[in-house]
């Protein structure tokens, strides 16, 4: 509900929705094109079948949670066990041996700086591993 009352629909400009879509696009990717390239050929290696437009959004739904548990909780360890319980409610979307995989991702880019360099699809299967799900 917004403050002038209930609608499925919000109207916005065009000028409003291109600020909104380059707000979130930095949030997403505060280096830039260098940064979601990057981050797509990681998660193409890791999920080579998959459909790279899902695997993005997928990805941008978890470090969404992340963040929103990092600001609830205030410390790395407590964000990554809010953001397990988030994933493990929502199976339908990621499979539930996915869910470290992801986290592990998620971790990897919160940690990015402006070289953009991520770990391997190895390297986060390593790290995929010591993600505990309950």
């Amino acid at each position: 509900m917004n403050s002038k009352g209930f609608s499925l629909f919000t109207w916005k400009d065009k000028a409003t929705r291109q600020r909104e879509r380059e707000e979130y696009e930095l949030w997403a990717f505060p280096y830039g094109q260098k940064q979601r390239d990057n981050l797509q050929s990681l998660l193409h290696e890791i999920y080579p079948k998959e459909n790279a437009p899902i695997l993005l959004c997928t990805f941008l739904m978890c470090k969404e949670h992340y963040d929103k548990a990092m600001k609830e909780h205030g410390s790395r360890d407590a964000a990554i066990v809010a953001l397990e319980k988030t994933l493990s409610r929502n199976t339908q979307i990621i499979k539930r041996r996915e869910i470290p995989t992801y986290i592990a991702v998620v971790l990897a880019d919160a940690e990015i700086d402006e070289q953009c360099n991520y770990p391997t699809a190895a390297e986060i299967a390593e790290h995929a591993k010591e993600v505990q799900i309950k």
